[in-house]
C-alpha cells in the first residue's frame, strides 16, 4: 500500500505542490474515514472519547501528518519517491527511541545494533564516492540535495514519533471508550487515525493561508490525472495504511508496527525500474536492503 501511495503522492505533488496535496489528501481521508466508521459503528465522526484522547492525538497528527508528511511530501519534490521512501527506514528507530522515553517500553543491544545497520544502509544508498585530486585518498560526497536529506530525515522521525503519539492517545481512548458498544471499541483505530485528520487539516488550512496557497486548491481540483493519484493516494495511505498501522500499534510494540511500512524502500524500486525508467545503482539497492535488513534487528 505504502508503495503504491508513495508513487501517487510524489506525481501529484510535482504537479500541484505538496502543501496543498498534503491537505487533499486529508480532507478525503477523513470523509472515507467517516463513511467507514458510520457503516460499522453508526457514527461518523468518533464516539467516546474524552479531552486527553483528543490532545494526544492532536499532537500526533501535528508530529506525523503536518511536520511528518510536510518533510516527505516535499522530500519527493526534492529526491523523488524512491529515496525519500529510503529515509523512512528511520521511522522504526524514532519509534523504538521514542516508545522508551514516552510508554516505557523496552529496546535492548539488537536495537542500537539495528539503528547503525540503517543508517549504513542509507549512507550507501545516498552516497557516492570521488577520488580527490592528484592520487589522493577516495572522498565521499552527497549525491542528493542536502535539502533533500535534511526532509527525508525530518518525514522519517516524524512518522516514527507520531505512531508512538498515537499509541499514547489509543491508550486513553481505550480507558475511555469502556462501557462502550463493541462496534465503537473494534473502531478505535479508525476513529483514532479520524482525530489526527481532522487538527491535521485545521492547521494545513492556516500554514496554506499564511504561505497564500490556499488559491492553488481550485485549479488543482481540475488537473484530472493529479486528482485522481491524489485520491488513489488517499485511499493505500491515511485511510487504509494508516488506519491498519494504528491496528497494528494498538496489539504491539510501536517499533514492531512501524516496520510493517519499512518494506516500501525495496518494494519502489520496481515500479521505479520498469515504470519510471529510473536507473538504480547496484549500491542504491544493496543500501535499500541493508536498511530493512537493520529495522528488522532493531526488534529482533
Amino acid at each position: 500500500m505504502w508503495t503504491f501511495t508513495a508513487l501517487f503522492i510524489e506525481y501529484a505533488s510535482k504537479k500541484l505542490g505538496h502543501l496543498p496535496v498534503n491537505f487533499l489528501r486529508l480532507v478525503l481521508a477523513f470523509l472515507f474515514t467517516g463513511l467507514l466508521l458510520m457503516v460499522f459503528s453508526g457514527h461518523f465522526l468518533p464516539q467516546a472519547a474524552d479531552a486527553k484522547t483528543w490532545f494526544w492525538m492532536s499532537i500526533s497528527g501535528l508530529v506525523g501528518f503536518v511536520f511528518g508528511d510536510f518533510c516527505l511530501f516535499y522530500s519527493y519534490v526534492v529526491i523523488g519517491s524512491r529515496f525519500g521512501q529510503l529515509f523512512m527506514t528511520l521511522a522504526p528507530p524514532a519509534a523504538a527511541i521514542a516508545g522508551f522515553y514516552i510508554l516505557d517500553e523496552k529496546m535492548g543491544w539488537m536495537g542500537v545494533l539495528g539503528m547503525t545497520v540503517t543508517l549504513a544502509g542509507i549512507a550507501i544508498s545516498i552516497l557516492s564516492r570521488h577520488k580527490s585530486g592528484n592520487g589522493g585518498r577516495n572522498q565521499y560526497r552527497l549525491k542528493l540535495p542536502l535539502k533533500g536529506v535534511l526532509l527525508g530525515i525530518g518525514a522519517g522521525v516524524g512518522q516514527g514519533v507520531g505512531l508512538v503519539l498515537s499509541k499514547l492517545g489509543m491508550q486513553y481512548y481505550s480507558l475511555s471508550a469502556e462501557g462502550s458498544s463493541q462496534e465503537v471499541i473494534q473502531m478505535i483505530p479508525f476513529a483514532a487515525s479520524q482525530m489526527r485528520m481532522v487538527i491535521s487539516a485545521i492547521s494545513l488550512v492556516i500554514i496554506l493561508m499564511l504561505t497564500n496557497q490556499l488559491k492553488d486548491l481550485k485549479p488543482a481540483l481540475y488537473n484530472k490525472k493529479a486528482a485522481w493519484s491524489v485520491l488513489l493516494a488517499t485511499f493505500f495511505g491515511p485511510f487504509l495504511g494508516v488506519a491498519g498501522s494504528l491496528m497494528a500499534v494498538q496489539y504491539t510494540a510501536s517499533g514492531i508496527a512501524s516496520t510493517i511500512m519499512a518494506t516500501t524502500p525495496i518494494l519502489i524500486l520496481i515500479p521505479a525500474v520498469f515504470i519510471q525508467k529510473q536507473k538504480v545503482r547496484t549500491a542504491e539497492v544493496f543500501g535499500a536492503i541493508i536498511s530493512v535488513v537493520g529495522v528488522a534487528l532493531f526488534f529482533v
